[in-house]
């Protein structure tokens, strides 16, 4: 028979922990991490946000392994221009992301790393005035040089000519035109390159907001001044494409970076899809969110978006609640430090880099025999 616990003088009933089931810690042990996949799972036994980044590589696995989940993934910061483009491109390339929601900026800075042109190092002796009297736009510790976004609108502009003015323009199109581009002319990885090759869709909501918005505007001038037929552009086009590609899925998935317009416009699909069924559109059952891992260093005592919590978001009806299964992770870390190592370490557990690696040695090795032939 069990031991009955028993108060203490001061009333207290002491448990033990074991028998509650609690989760005991464990020290870090270097010695013991050989890849970054051992390290993370260690750092989930610790606290803090080490504890945060074991427990979101573990929720990402979930999302990554399960089938019938779509993986979202929305981006907002100053990424590309921090080296995270790789990064997106291995979550891609991975099969794991199935769309994309961005930034404006992102794709801009992408697409010019994506052609072989390079961001640089903020020299600190040069302050902001010098900054833009030398052509140099300073991102935080960073610098996009002006000659790089000249050289984005001369890729647009090559969109743009082309592009038929009876198809209205969206941002996914659009993007997908600078894939398909990327595609054909450009030597290395890109995000848009890669989302064109997986056939990945990537929505930019605020397309405006962007040097890409800045393009289409320009374009617009110089189609006026040639009395060329205008084009168009219907923002809702996008939302109705990731709306319809939504209501397809079984179960969604969703990886945030940072807030801001794409995590909203991209949650709002939840309550979108409940007002369909509650005001008589369709018959459909609730779709909300089953996973969502988000890296952003925001609090909620700020107010802003970018802070608000998944918790929150159950209450507007854009995530399964735990209890009913919803499984989430919340990193309070600058994504430059906890991204690469959440997906290193899942990436590593599906096997990605091995198959990678496979398949450049099958390539190389079917490229030697062309070569004996």
């Amino acid at each position: 028979m069990a031991k009955q616990r028993e108060k203490t003088v001061t009333g207290r009933i002491l448990h033990d922990p074991v028998k509650d089931k609690l989760r005991p810690m464990f020290p870090l042990d270097l010695s013991k991490c050989r890849t970054v996949d051992e390290l993370v799972r260690a750092m989930g036994d610790t606290a803090f946000t080490g504890r945060q980044i074991g427990d979101a590589a573990d929720v990402f696995e979930q999302m990554a392994r399960d089938k019938d989940c779509f993986v979202v993934m929305t981006l907002s910061g100053a990424l590309t221009v921090g080296k995270m483009g790789l990064v997106f491109c291995d979550l891609i390339d991975s099969g794991i992301v199935k769309a994309v929601v961005s930034t404006g900026a992102l794709m801009a800075h992408g697409l010019v790393e994506a052609t072989g042109y390079s961001h640089f190092r903020y020299n600190p002796n040069m302050d902001d005035k010098e900054l833009f009297h030398a052509g140099y736009n300073r991102v935080y510790d960073s610098l996009e040089p002006e000659t790089n976004l000249d050289h984005v609108e001369e890729v647009m502009d090559h969109i743009f000519i082309a592009w038929d003015a009876e198809d209205t323009a969206c941002s996914w199109k659009i993007n997908r035109r600078i894939g398909e581009y990327l595609h054909k002319t450009a030597q290395g990885r890109g995000i848009l390159k890669s989302a064109f090759e997986r056939n990945v869709p990537i929505f930019v909501p605020a397309f405006s907001d962007s040097e890409l918005g800045i393009d289409f505007a320009l374009h617009k001038i110089a189609r006026q001044r040639d009395k060329r037929p205008l084009l168009r552009f219907d923002p809702f086009l996008d939302f109705e494409k990731f709306a319809d590609t939504m209501l397809a899925t079984r179960r969604m998935g969703i990886l945030t970076i940072g807030g801001g317009v794409p995590r909203n416009w991209s949650q709002q699909f939840g309550v979108y899809a409940e007002l369909l069924a509650r005001r008589g559109y369709k018959k459909i059952p609730l779709k909300r969110y089953n996973y969502g891992v988000r890296i952003c260093p925001e609090p909620v005592h700020w107010g802003g978006l970018s802070g608000s919590t998944y918790t929150e978001a159950v209450s507007w009806g854009k995530f399964v609640p735990p209890e009913e299964g919803g499984r989430f992770a919340e990193v309070f870390d600058d994504a430059t430090v906890a991204l690469p190592l959440i997906t290193r370490a899942v990436l590593e557990r599906i096997g990605y880099f091995k198959k990678k690696k496979k398949r450049k040695n099958g390539l190389q090795g079917n490229s030697q025999k062309e070569n004996r032939k």
